[in-house]
């Protein structure tokens, strides 16, 4: 019950009661939704500092969901290329290549035992193809990447001599070759000595590396005084220790790259792929020794 002043009020000023009760209801609401806007900004700061790490983690992840790794099966001659190539690749588009060296023939064997080779860059056309028609590759992806050169390569010539003389001379105890069945460039230097007319003379005196880089090392290490190995393997050196093979003494070493089922659904393989054909990586392919088509 109203006491006399109020009563007062009411009688006398009958909206001042009613303007009161309105100003203390309006600050209420005042101060209620003050502080709930208080309590909102208290929460969207607190879920802020818990969503941050997660936003900043996802901003980077969303620049680097394209960067892929590549597996990339290579023929021992060609590793220094690749190298260069697969670092000139990673560098205009992010992906990793991680590159894998043999012979032709037991990367080859890899492949079909389940490898988890995605490209596979061969010293041959005949392996390539075979993947192909075995179902290992994909149809219609393989092409001539390089034309291999073979050398005839001697460590240690003095500065008379020359590779090709010591070859016909007989003058020396072992000629390296790579293993001429599962590397192409070990079949070309058979081919090279059968060709020579020299072959009964050399039979006892051949070694065989397990690819054309094992080759390469007998001869820097003195097993063997004279080798046949890839001209990549010696275009830093002095010309004059080595001999370049005329191309009509072996058969020609198209070395052909091919996309295998395993890198079918990989983008980044297809990419490395098409890389292989543009103008800076057949300059690079080029400048170690190798022809193109």
């Amino acid at each position: 019950m109203p006491n006399h002043k109020d009563s007062f009020v009411l009688v006398y000023f009958p909206n001042y009661y009613h303007q009161k009760r309105f100003d203390l209801v309006q600050k209420f609401h005042l101060i209620v939704l003050s502080n709930i806007l208080k309590a909102r900004f208290k929460i969207r700061k607190t879920l802020l500092k818990i969503i941050h790490p997660f936003l900043i983690f996802l901003f980077f992840s969303c620049h680097t969901v394209h960067a892929e790794e590549l597996i990339v099966a290579v023929a021992s001659n060609f590793v220094v290329p690749a190298k260069e190539l697969s670092q000139e690749f990673s560098r205009k588009t992010s992906h990793k290549v991680a590159l894998s060296f043999g012979s032709t023939g037991k990367l080859y064997a890899q492949i079909i035992h389940g490898a988890p080779f995605q490209v596979f860059l061969a010293a041959d056309q005949e392996r390539p193809f075979r993947l192909v028609s075995e179902g290992f590759a994909e149809k219609g992806s393989q092409f001539t990447y390089a034309l291999g050169r073979i050398v005839l390569y001697y460590h240690r010539l003095s500065p008379n001599q020359h590779p090709k003389e010591v070859l016909k001379s007989n003058d020396f105890t072992r000629l390296a070759i790579a293993n001429p069945r599962t590397a192409p460039y070990g079949l070309a230097a058979m081919e090279v000595i059968q060709n020579l007319g020299i072959f009964k003379n050399l039979s006892t005196r051949i070694i065989q590396g397990n690819n054309i880089s094992q080759t390469f090392q007998f001869i820097n290490t003195g097993n063997a005084e004279l080798g046949l190995v890839s001209r990549s393997q010696v275009i830093n050196s002095n010309p004059d220790l080595y001999w370049t093979i005329p191309a009509n003494l072996h058969s020609p070493i198209q070395q052909d790259a091919v996309l295998l089922h395993k890198g079918l659904n990989r983008e980044v393989a297809k990419e490395f792929l098409e890389f292989l054909k543009s103008t800076t990586a057949r300059e690079i392919i080029q400048s170690f020794g190798y022809d193109l088509e």
